[in-house]
């Protein structure tokens, strides 16, 4: 079991789509692990954001980031950085396909209403920038058996 960290930008909380972007990753089976609602700071974004340095559209994106509050969140699951990337859809939202969080919500290329690790080493260490230790919360979900095939013991 993997874990990811989505943040749901500003626009979707400007546009009032955050509990239908979360309802998305319950609804494939993904547990919810830590959620929290932020303000990102100046330092902070640039930290999340360092890969992009000196490119043409770093400071706006910082700009962007800070623009609004957002939510953070872990999701736990099988496979879990893969899935939550393909459920995002392609990073720019008029180029994205019908059926993906920005397929369906997203027409701009700058606001893409969400970030997903696109790793599991990217998502251990951006979980370790938004979340502390004890702001994560595991447990045992009842309808695992139900979500992953369980048939031989494992899951599958």
């Amino acid at each position: 079991m993997g874990k990811t960290l989505i943040i749901l930008k500003p626009d979707a909380i400007q546009r009032r789509l955050l509990g239908k972007l979360i309802s998305r990753f319950e609804e494939k089976g993904f547990q919810i692990i830590g959620l929290k609602m932020i303000q990102i700071s100046d330092a902070l974004a640039r930290k999340h954001y360092a890969i992009h340095e000196g490119k043409d559209f770093f400071e706006p994106l910082i700009r962007y980031m800070t623009s609004s509050p957002v939510i953070v969140m872990i999701l736990k699951g099988k496979n879990v950085v893969e899935i939550a990337r393909k459920m995002m859809g392609f990073a720019f939202g008029s180029k994205a396909e019908a059926g993906t969080i920005r397929g369906d919500y997203a027409v701009s290329n700058r606001f893409n209403l969400i970030h997903g690790s696109d790793s599991p080493a990217s998502a251990e260490k951006e979980i370790s920038i938004f979340f502390k230790k004890e702001e994560l919360f595991e447990y045992n979900p009842t309808d695992l058996q139900w979500i992953y095939d369980m048939s031989t013991g494992d899951i599958v």
